[in-house]
């Protein structure tokens, strides 16, 4: 008896642990800066424009791309429509969480902003910070995360619509699940 309560206990822990953090082995050679982005986005929780909790966890199985952006930033919004039309042609293996970092604009302006708008994503509100401690220089900033929930890369800025559609459809091939 003993033994087999032993063996649960142990089996629970070891489940535990691989679950864990700090035991995530990225099948990528990150540099320090993109293990730090990797392990904030995994820890990371944002809030949708409804209450409800988003995390990378929970949207395994998909290319994410984590999108921080806010409604005054002409760069940002110049590219959600290509990125939306990538969900449209990706429907099974990709999906934006657009974040708003919530500097200068309410949830009322993100929320007037997805009513405007007929994109499809994840509208979130960036409640813990997260922002802030993995953007260095500044906005449209994204991460794009694999279908496991490991880092592939972030980007500062952006290249263009045409530009961020290559790139972005590029990483969905490389990565989806086959």
């Amino acid at each position: 008896m003993k033994t087999s309560v032993l063996a649960i206990t142990m089996a629970a822990i070891l489940t535990f642990a691989s679950c864990s953090d700090a035991n995530r082995n990225n099948p990528r050679d990150l540099t320090t800066e993109e293990q730090k982005i990797d392990k904030t986005i995994w820890n990371a929780t944002f809030q949708d424009l409804e209450g409800n909790e988003v995390t990378a966890a929970e949207l395994q199985g998909k290319v994410v791309l984590f999108d921080f952006w806010e409604t005054w930033c002409g760069p940002c919004l110049q590219v959600f429509p290509t990125m939306d039309s990538l969900q449209n042609e990706y429907p099974d293996d990709f999906v934006v969480v657009a974040v708003n970092l919530n500097n200068s604009d309410t949830v009322e302006d993100v929320e007037t902003f997805r009513d405007n708008n007929d994109y499809d994503f994840i509208y979130t509100i960036d409640t813990e910070k997260i922002g802030d401690e993995i953007i260095t220089l500044g906005i449209p900033f994204k991460v794009f995360v694999d279908p496991q929930g490991y880092f592939i890369t972030s980007e500062l800025g952006s290249v263009g619509p045409e530009g961020d559609y290559r790139k972005a459809k590029e990483i969905i091939e490389q990565n989806k699940t086959p």
